[in-house]
């Protein structure tokens, strides 16, 4: 049974994921003045709600469930957005442009925006499925974990990465005892130069953390429904009450693949995030798109640019030109550290610090041929909200200038203008 529009030539955008993404492109379609139908589809029981503090502040029980929301469930209703919550769409007819849900109702589109996030990897090996091993993607996920860390216990934390790294430091301040498994030479090698992970490697050790590079996990001992020790391909055995997996995620890309789309580390998408079908947009987490800044294709993990890609397809459905792209951020909260990253620094040839990491606090500027392409921040918010400015400005600074303390960074602005 196909459920239409009402009878008005008003057409209808139906999106598919409950995320940040998918909550802000319904939001920006009704600021762009998107008088149409707009349903937004999320496949958790909960209302459009913040991933962010799930590894950070509702991992560690300062933030209640209720602070996750994006917004109230009223607000939606307010601005004319249809909610559904708790299902999931499981097929795209293109020629019709029709989804159907798994509850066998189909809802037609004129416009459709893919917003169906990722997944958590999981480790293949036997024992991978046993009821004390997590995986850190959802509300539900954090509260599982949350509810393992118990003095004395032993945690196995597979992965140092962000994730990773952020859920050793809770469990610490829980006086939980912590062992982190990373196969690559250094924590946070994909994202960081070697400077700032020996510093983080540094901080997890001095906390009490086990960190372990250059290894890789070969399988797990069981005993009935539970992991009792990571086994290394060395042959040695990290026993394990606890056991968190944070090797990365996979688009979720099913239905776009199904339905014939491009796919190719992500959902294909051009730099307004259309897909190969002039009719369906991809954003988030799901989608690999031209990047309007770093003038290439990128699939990026993160909030800001899943929200930035919200109002872009909104931008793109309406008809107007959105706002230019600015450097894609992120950030990591370890410890009474903040370690704030914007810009993509692969391909960076010099690395500038500015400050001395033993204060804990200092920067790292990366460049490649003069030009500033990235910086990490720990614990300097001021100071990063200028090195965004510059990034964005595309700047070539001289590097003794970046190193020098006594020089603001709001005079590189000031001098760029």
């Amino acid at each position: 049974m196909s459920d239409s529009s009402p009878a008005t030539n008003k057409p209808t955008t139906v999106i598919v994921g409950g995320g940040q993404a998918g909550s802000e492109a319904a939001s920006a379609l009704r600021q762009a003045g998107f008088e149409g139908r707009v349903i937004l589809i999320g496949e958790e029981p909960y209302p459009p709600y913040r991933r962010p503090p799930l590894s950070k502040a509702f991992l560690s029980g300062d933030a209640a469930a209720e602070t996750l929301l994006i917004k109230p469930l009223s607000a939606y209703e307010k601005a004319g957005i249809e909610y559904i919550g708790g299902m999931r769409v499981v097929n795209v007819e293109r020629e019709l442009k029709r989804v159907e849900l798994q509850d066998g109702r189909e809802l037609d589109y004129d416009f459709l925006i893919l917003a169906t996030g990722g997944s958590a990897r999981k480790l293949s090996f036997p024992g991978a499925d046993k009821s004390n091993v997590h995986s850190l993607r959802t509300a539900d996920d954090s509260i599982a974990i949350r509810g393992e860390f118990v003095e004395g216990r032993k945690l196995v934390v597979i992965g140092g990465g962000y994730i990773g790294l952020e859920v050793a430091a809770h469990a610490i301040k829980n006086k939980v005892a912590v062992t982190v498994l990373e196969a690559a030479p250094r924590v946070l090698a994909r994202v960081t130069a070697p400077d700032m992970s020996s510093f983080y490697e540094k901080v997890h050790r001095e906390a009490g953390a086990d960190v372990r590079t250059g290894v890789v996990v070969q399988a797990f001992d069981t005993e009935g429904d539970k992991v009792t020790a990571v086994v290394l391909d060395d042959g040695s055995r990290v026993e394990a009450d606890l056991v968190v997996v944070g090797v990365g995620i996979s688009p979720a890309v099913s239905l776009a693949l199904d339905a014939g789309l491009e796919v190719s580390n992500g959902i294909v998408t051009d730099g307004n995030c259309r897909t190969d079908d002039p009719s369906i947009f991809a954003i988030g987490d799901c989608a690999n798109s031209l990047n309007g800044f770093l003038e290439t294709r990128v699939r990026i993990e993160s909030v800001p640019n899943a929200m930035e890609q919200g109002r872009i397809a909104a931008a793109a459905i309406v008809g107007k030109t959105p706002a230019p792209q600015l450097p894609p951020w992120f950030w990591s909260d370890q410890y009474d550290l903040k370690l704030q990253m914007v810009g993509l620094s692969q391909g960076y040839d010099h690395v500038v610090l500015r400050g001395n990491p033993d204060t804990r606090s200092f920067m790292a500027f990366y460049l490649r041929e003069g030009q500033l392409i990235a910086i990490d921040s720990v614990n300097r918010a001021p100071e990063f909200m200028a090195g965004k400015k510059l990034v964005a400005e595309r700047c070539k600074p001289d590097p003794a200038v970046l190193a020098d303390e006594s020089v603001p960074l709001k005079s590189l602005l000031e001098a760029a203008g």
